[in-house]
């Protein structure tokens, strides 16, 4: 990795993952390894929360392209080493919160992925990013 290009996202934007789209990736136990060690950084790394959450979802059974996107957040990772969530002191107490959700953003079950931010102050406080349980039919239900 010391050689690798770095990447200035961790996911591209327009990628939809899906179960059958390329040949399997042999190596299972490595990809389970990867992405089992790639869930402490989001810990701090909210950014990654994302990406993570998409590879996690084909454990079972990754294809070539999945380990690309895994590779690719590794790649991110060694630009981002110094980077973090800081807390800085503030008397601001308002709290702020972003939420979306993609409408059946899952190209197998057409489940929507959706994810929120609540900030207090200038300070990130929660997050979260999850593939909701039920299909929804509409983009006001999914983000709803």
């Amino acid at each position: 990795m010391h050689t690798a290009k770095h990447m200035n996202t961790p996911m591209m934007s327009t990628l939809k993952f899906s179960a059958s789209e390329s040949e399997s990736f042999e190596n299972l136990k490595l990809y389970k390894s990867m992405v089992g060690v790639l869930q402490y950084p989001t810990i701090t790394c909210p950014d990654l929360s994302y990406a993570i959450n998409r590879v996690s979802q084909f454990m079972h059974h990754p294809t070539i392209l999945h380990w690309k996107a895994v590779k690719r957040i590794l790649r991110y990772l060694k630009n981002t080493v110094d980077k973090g969530l800081v807390f800085n002191k503030s008397t601001d107490f308002r709290l702020l919160g972003f939420a979306d959700a993609d409408w059946g953003g899952d190209v197998d079950d057409r489940k929507s992925i959706s994810g929120y931010y609540v900030f207090m102050g200038c300070n990130l406080n929660v997050w979260k990013s999850n593939k909701q349980s039920k299909v929804s039919r509409s983009s006001t239900e999914a983000e709803y």
